[in-house]
């Protein structure tokens, strides 16, 4: 006789651990349009605030270390004078490019209109070097 089973087949369906992952880290708030402006170009601190509405400096640190220590982004200091950072996808980072552009065109088909800043889709950034 079979054994009985004591849980229900679904139970036992797990989310793919990939999707967890990616969730997890691009999931939080701000990190997306992040990675999208760097999709782009490379950008110096002062132009990722710019190009995020709303976004604080301290957040927008926290996020770019976070993006850094999961190997999406790198961090650059030009000596300058004067010194400035910039910050640019690795070729991990870079490599999200077609699956973000398919969220973005997903997002248009799919999703209410809303009234977003513009430049927050894929469309290319304005950005001082």
């Amino acid at each position: 006789m079979a054994a009985e089973q004591n849980h229900d087949s679904a139970a036992c369906k797990r989310v793919d651990d990939g999707i967890t992952q990616v969730f997890q880290l691009l999931g939080k708030r701000w990190s997306g349009p992040i990675v999208a402006v760097l999709v782009e170009q490379p950008a110096y601190f002062t132009d990722l605030r710019r190009a995020i509405p709303g976004i604080s400096e301290r957040m927008l640190s926290d996020r770019l270390a976070e993006l850094g220590a999961a190997g999406l982004v790198l961090r650059e200091v030009d000596e300058g004078p004067p010194l400035r950072v910039s910050y640019r996808l690795t070729d991990a980072g870079a490599a999200l490019e077609p699956a973000l552009r398919a969220l973005a065109e997903w997002a248009k088909s799919h999703l209410p209109q809303s009234s977003g800043c513009p430049g927050t889709s894929l469309e290319r950034p304005v950005v001082h070097r």
